[in-house]
């Protein structure tokens, strides 16, 4: 987990084609103006880097996000990083929640969310998704989210009954479609980028994506070259619009040098 008094982090790797890549990230996890429990959790260590974002009564659904998040910190700990990995521990996350003595609402589980960097299969990013949290890259200038919510609502517009501004305040927009918990599958939907210098990734909770638009992330962003900076700005940015739930940020900035070039120097 990040140090909260030293909260920019990086790692320097050499990609299987010589060519050495340096992440510089930040992240942080906030409970909001609304909320009296963070059932919000985050991981971000090399060469993962995720949000989980909690739900069920009582304490359910801390119980929910810290459990997947700590099966998925003990991978980390184990190495390689890998979709198989992945899924392994998310199985046993779900066996940590159901053996819960708090967890006996139905409705306890938790989205997840976040990407690794894949050196071992082809240089690339892998994005994983299960649920309504997402993953934003900026590439030359232009943001995109590259996760699709599993949500009623995503649901709505993919199928034309809903434009994606009536999304924004439809009264379902809190309704999930998909959850590591007890009764739903834990295999994630998965993207796989190309490792491109100078990509910038937000992995977020909705607790972000229900105050700033994905401009609004984009602007802070192009506003603040680090990572703490940007990530700072986006959270003072979601409380000040109402902060109703909790946030949940990770900015990751990345450098790649061609193999036997000199890096950049700050």
């Amino acid at each position: 987990m990040p140090d909260p008094e030293s909260p920019t982090h990086s790692h320097t790797a050499t990609l299987a084609g010589g060519d050495v890549v340096t992440l510089t990230w930040a992240a942080v996890t906030h409970t909001g103006r609304r909320r009296e429990v963070n059932q919000d959790a985050v991981l971000a260590a090399y060469p993962l880097f995720v949000v989980a974002d909690g739900m069920g009564g009582h304490i359910g659904g801390e119980i929910a996000s810290a459990s997947t998040i700590g099966r998925l910190e003990a991978m980390v700990a184990k190495g390689p990083v890998t979709t198989q990995g992945i899924e392994k521990a998310l199985v046993h996350a779900v066996k940590d929640i159901v053996s819960h003595p708090e967890t006996t609402d139905e409705g306890t589980g938790t989205t997840l969310t976040g990407v690794f960097l894949d050196t071992d299969d082809g240089d690339a990013w892998v994005t994983l998704n299960i649920g309504d949290s997402r993953v934003y890259l900026l590439r030359d200038g232009t943001i995109d989210q590259i996760t699709t919510d599993h949500s009623v609502v995503q649901e709505l517009v993919a199928a034309g009954r809903l434009s994606p501004e009536e999304a924004e305040s439809h009264p379902y927009g809190n309704v999930i479609t998909r959850a590591v918990g007890p009764s739903e599958a834990v295999k994630p939907d998965y993207v796989r980028l190309d490792v491109v210098d100078g990509d910038r990734f937000v992995i977020c909770s909705d607790g972000l994506t229900k105050e700033l638009t994905d401009y609004g992330i984009g602007h802070f962003l192009k506003e603040h070259d680090d990572p703490e900076g940007a990530m700072e700005a986006m959270l003072a940015a979601a409380l000040e619009n109402g902060g109703r739930d909790n946030i949940t940020i990770i900015v990751l900035n990345v450098s790649r040098t061609a193999a036997g070039a000199q890096p950049a120097q700050d």
